[in-house]
């Protein structure tokens, strides 16, 4: 351990960091913030690559997280090339809209497997990384798995699952002192950019005058690399050691959780 990190151990400069979803949205932003403050990342996506931008940040991967044995062979691999593995964060998902009545397998079954399994499998092959030394797990979970969703609610079903698995971790892997915690964002994406240009005119000032009452701070989503990564970076670090098995919003006080 460096001087540095004794005397600012919330620092995760240094620190070997896999990112899972880097290539796009909060997982880009997460991303290039981490790599600002000096973390040694790999960074993992599925079909589509970085960009030029992110390229120089990371040791980058592809991988189908949905696959197990894919998922097994690629978390050594970047970690063999990181020197180890410290922390985890796990933003990959997917969100697909569909009303409750007419929900089918097909659907269960993508929702599932982009939101669930991908965790499962993640936090599996982080665990058999860290297990001898220790180490963070951070995945995304959602408001949405707390409260439900009438567009999609398998996706608000596999978030409430998501927060379940983090908690039954959390209880498992204590004793090897990993840590594992989850993530409420609400966040400006490309994703909220495809919602808001689908409404109409008076329904974007109708959303707009609703978010400015309902998020005290600010009056609108966050920022991903500006907003999420100050929190992500603590989670990583070794000052969280004593946080486990929660799920914490950042979100500018839309919805107050922990109240």
């Amino acid at each position: 351990m460096s001087r540095d990190e004794e005397r600012f151990p919330e620092s995760v400069e240094g620190r070997r960091i896999i990112v899972t979803g880097a290539a796009g949205g909060i997982g880009a932003a997460v991303t290039a913030g981490l790599a600002n403050r000096g973390a040694k990342l790999g960074a993992i996506f599925h079909r589509r690559p970085p960009a030029d931008e992110l390229r120089n940040l990371a040791t980058w991967k592809a991988c189908d997280l949905t696959d197990k044995q894919a998922v097994h062979d690629c978390f050594p691999a970047l970690a063999a090339e990181l020197g180890g593995l410290d922390a985890l964060i796990n933003v990959a998902g997917l969100w697909q809209g569909g009303a409750a009545e007419e929900i089918d397998e097909a659907h269960i079954d993508f929702l599932v497997g982009a939101n669930l399994k991908t965790v499962i499998f993640t936090n599996q092959a982080a665990f058999a990384l860290m297990k001898p030394k220790g180490g963070r797990i951070v995945n995304f979970g959602s408001v949405e798995g707390v409260e439900g969703n009438v567009d999609s609610p398998v996706y608000a079903s596999a978030k409430a699952a998501v927060h379940g698995w983090t908690r039954s971790a959390a209880r498992s892997w204590a004793r090897y002192g990993i840590t594992v915690n989850c993530l409420a964002p609400a966040m400006h994406t490309p994703v909220y950019e495809r919602i808001r240009a689908g409404m109409s005119r008076e329904e974007l000032e109708s959303h707009d005058k609703e978010m400015a009452l309902r998020i005290p701070l600010g009056g609108k989503l966050g920022e991903p690399e500006r907003d999420c990564t100050p929190m992500l970076a603590f989670l990583a670090s070794r000052s969280s050691h004593f946080i486990t098995g929660q799920l914490l919003a950042v979100d500018g006080g839309l919805r107050m959780m922990g109240a």
